[in-house]
């Protein structure tokens, strides 16, 4: 039995030492996100950056969370993948709103 106590404590230790450093940053996007195809076109595309662990975005708010492993990259590597296909990213600050310009088109329609 003090075994097996030993042993689960250890895997303890081990998981708490060895854990990610997760985080998370709001973006908006310029051009902005208008239909189903302009969030996939994010989706797709940004899921290879190295790091991302979770990609959530909101065409009525203009946003794109990432979730991503602060030991692989860092928010200005993710502006960068952003400007690979087409979109030019920037950084929100906590409580931002961004107001959604009604006169662009949407290329991808």
């Amino acid at each position: 039995m003090k075994k097996i106590l030993v042993m689960f404590i250890m895997m303890m230790v081990a998981m708490v030492t060895f854990a990610k450093d997760i985080k998370t940053v709001v973006f908006t996007t310029t051009p902005q996100m208008h239909c189903a195809a302009c969030e996939n076109k994010i989706k797709s595309n940004l899921r290879f950056e190295k790091g991302i662990k979770s990609i959530e975005t909101s065409v009525p708010d203009q946003t794109v969370t990432v979730q991503y492993n602060a030991d692989k990259t860092t928010p200005e590597k993710l502006q960068k993948g952003f400007e690979k296909f087409g979109y030019k990213a920037r950084i929100l600050k906590d409580g931002e709103k961004v107001e959604k310009n009604t006169g662009e088109k949407c290329d991808l329609m």
